[in-house]
């Protein structure tokens, strides 16, 4: 269902063991907004609810909220380095419009609600 690169894993992996609280993971999911439509959401939580759907994907627990799931089917994360900057790309097969930020996206059956405000 979700696809993360090796290099976003080990990324991913480092920034949980800084983590102050244990049993982190990493959640993933869809908000209303952006100029698209839809916005990603990632971060971590530790706090999992009978609205979720766990994952294990490169020895990441990955939890995905189930309204968000339809979004991110296929979706795939890599981590890139450029110089002295690096930072996580997003890959979704369902999106069909997508923000010049990479941020927000619509889908072919849902245009979200975009927000006013610019990327």
């Amino acid at each position: 269902m979700i696809t993360i690169s090796e290099s976003a894993a080990e990324r991913l992996k480092e920034m949980l063991s800084e983590q102050e609280l244990p049993n982190m993971f990493l959640r993933l999911g869809v908000t209303s907004g952006g100029c698209s439509g839809f916005s990603y959401a990632m971060g971590f939580d530790d706090d999992e609810t009978e609205n979720d759907v766990y994952m294990d994907v490169q020895d990441l627990k990955v939890v995905v909220d189930k309204e968000s799931v339809k979004y991110l089917n296929g979706l795939e994360i890599d981590f890139e380095e450029s110089g002295m900057t690096g930072g996580f790309t997003i890959h979704n097969p369902n999106a069909t419009v997508t923000c010049g930020c990479g941020s927000s996206f619509r889908t072919a059956t849902d245009a979200g609600k975009p927000s006013e405000e610019p990327c």
